[in-house]
């Protein structure tokens, strides 16, 4: 005997999660711009064009891991799990360019 596909959860919890993501993409976006306008604006020298280089890369790889997780809540059925290494490069990505930012600034 089959069961009956599982329905999505017809709460607003799925896109709340789904802007949470869209919010701190927005946030790595900002800091990432800011850390080029600090560089740019600082002058070019080549501690801080690296660092504004990795805050670039590290926006990206967040920027990938987003993108997937928005895509995986928008479709329809139940979204399957965040894996733990899909956890451990968001976490990772926003605490580095947290951090890079920060350097740039100081």
């Amino acid at each position: 005997m089959s069961r009956p596909p599982e329905t999505r959860d017809p709460g607003l919890q799925p896109e709340r999660t789904r802007l949470a993501w869209r919010r701190t993409t927005l946030a790595c976006t900002v800091a990432a711009v800011l850390a080029v306008r600090t560089t740019l604006r600082a002058g070019l020298s080549v501690p801080s064009a690296l660092a504004c280089a990795l805050c670039c890369l590290l926006w990206l790889g967040f920027l990938l891991v987003a993108h997937h997780r928005i895509r995986a809540l928008s479709s329809p059925g139940r979204p399957r799990p965040l894996t733990a290494r899909q956890a451990t490069t968001a976490t990772l990505c926003t605490v580095a360019l947290a951090v890079c930012a920060t350097a740039l600034v100081f």
